[in-house]
């Protein structure tokens, strides 16, 4: 069975959609046509999630190592094989199970402000449907949630204490299988942070990737019925193809979807006081990566 040499262990929100989708370019590299595997924490079993929308999340998961091998079958020519799941970093048990399956692999992670992290979550699940309360409203119903069973979906605060969770990887892997990013980086020259993890992969660093497309931004709807209108197969659209010319209709449509969505900003004091509540994780994870992380606690 041909496994992984490579994994994209998070942050969830922190550019992973983008960094798989420019990994799957190069002429060496293969990665899974899913994204998000999610193998490694749900191993033998799926978990008894119970919040809205957990089930259908669930479905998702990969729980046999049969039904993972599969997504790589075929891909023993190429130097790097390869997916993306953000939960490996932030789920416990992910690093000891990695390390038994794939004991060599190199590990990615890109990490993005904790607060800026946990608002982008939020903004998300809010675009769809999955949440109804305000951010404060929410992150003041988290430890209430998790008590109830709800899933990793609305850990919002809780997926943002990186160090902590780094702290596994490098008691199970060796310092130099690791190259953590930071978003800020990518997304300033996503060039160069891209170049640097193909020569981590030992792939040809002078190949360039298509990255004019924007993937899975943060944004949500002014209004819910108008997406669900213009995302929904729906009879009233159907009957206006007949009567415009040939490929207005999807042209209005999309002019529509992008006019509707807007993208709210975390509020300073929001930023703040979370950054409060990170600091301590913060100023570890600058000394375990030897990276000036002050930016982050200003």
């Amino acid at each position: 069975m041909t496994m992984p040499n490579f994994l994209v262990i998070g942050a969830a929100k922190g550019g992973t959609t983008a960094l798989h989708r420019y990994l799957a370019q190069h002429p060496q590299i293969f990665v899974s046509r899913r994204k998000e595997l999610r193998f490694f924490p749900f191993e033998g079993g799926r978990p008894d999630y119970r919040g809205p929308g957990d089930a259908a999340d669930a479905a998702s998961f990969t729980t046999t190592l049969k039904e993972y091998g599969a997504h790589f079958a075929g891909s023993e020519a190429f130097p790097a094989r390869g997916e993306s799941s953000p939960l490996y970093l932030y789920m416990p048990q992910s690093a000891q199970r990695i390390r038994h399956h794939l004991p060599e692999a190199k590990l990615i992670a890109v990490l993005r402000h904790p607060a800026e992290r946990a608002f982008s979550q939020y903004l998300m699940m809010r675009r769809e449907g999955l949440e109804t309360l305000g951010f404060a409203e929410a992150l003041a119903a988290e430890d209430r949630r998790v008590a109830e069973g709800w899933g990793h979906l609305r850990h919002y605060r809780r997926k943002g204490f990186y160090a902590a969770q780094l702290k596994l990887y490098f008691e199970h892997f060796r310092r130099e299988q690791l190259r953590v990013c930071l978003y800020e980086d990518f997304v300033a020259d996503p060039s160069a942070v891209t170049r640097d993890i193909f020569r981590f992969l030992c792939v040809d660093d002078s190949y360039v990737p298509d990255m004019s497309v924007r993937h899975n931004e943060s944004k949500f709807p002014r209004s819910r019925a108008l997406q669900v209108f213009l995302t929904e197969p729906r009879r009233a659209k159907n009957l206006l193809k007949p009567v415009l010319p040939a490929g207005w209709s999807r042209r209005i449509g999309d002019h529509l979807r992008r006019r509707n969505l807007t993208r709210p900003q975390l509020t300073e004091e929001m930023r703040r006081s979370l950054t409060e509540v990170y600091r301590e994780d913060i100023v570890e994870l600058q000394e375990m990566l030897g990276r000036d992380l002050s930016g982050w606690l200003r």
